[in-house]
């Protein structure tokens, strides 16, 4: 199970609506976890934004933890940092699809950060976002066939949103 980081300063405007948490981040652990996403998350902090991170590496296989797409509904902001490997992971993408939902459903906002990566490797996925769909591709009956399309309409929905290009920071 899961173990957030949850900051959850007293003058939180989320404790004061329907939101749990000002800021859901959305990352790569193995890209950007001990780098990028670590420098945000005190910058977060710092600035007394009430923001959940999960933790802990996500195991091979397992479903998406109840308590993060929990969180994700919770949030009042989505901060996604696509980098390169983002789309190699189900998980990522699955949290992806429940952002994107949120945002259409529940007025949620959504900030993607590029880093390392171009919008446009997002909307027709190349590069290493080509290989990771290659990958998901192999092999998949109808019902991962359904899965990997969502996946990649909300990849192609995000991308086209205005963002941040963290490339050289």
């Amino acid at each position: 199970m899961a173990s957030p980081s949850i900051q959850r300063p007293s003058s939180s405007s989320a404790s004061h609506s329907q939101w749990s948490y000002d800021v859901f981040l959305s990352f790569r652990g193995k890209d950007t976890r001990r780098s990028f996403t670590d420098h945000l998350y005190s910058a977060l902090i710092r600035n007394n934004i009430n923001t959940f991170r999960d933790d802990e590496e996500l195991r091979r296989g397992e479903e998406i933890a109840p308590e993060l797409l929990k969180a994700i509904e919770e949030s009042r902001i989505a901060i996604i940092v696509f980098s390169k490997t983002y789309a190699h992971s189900k998980w990522c993408l699955e949290e992806l699809v429940k952002i994107m939902k949120c945002k259409e459903e529940r007025g949620q906002m959504v900030i993607p950060i590029f880093y390392h990566v171009d919008p446009s490797e997002l909307r027709n996925p190349t590069g290493t976002y080509g290989e990771a769909f290659t990958h998901h591709e192999e092999n998949a009956d109808e019902e991962r066939k359904e899965r990997i399309r969502k996946w990649k309409t909300a990849l192609r929905q995000a991308s086209n949103l205005a963002g941040y290009d963290a490339t050289n920071r």
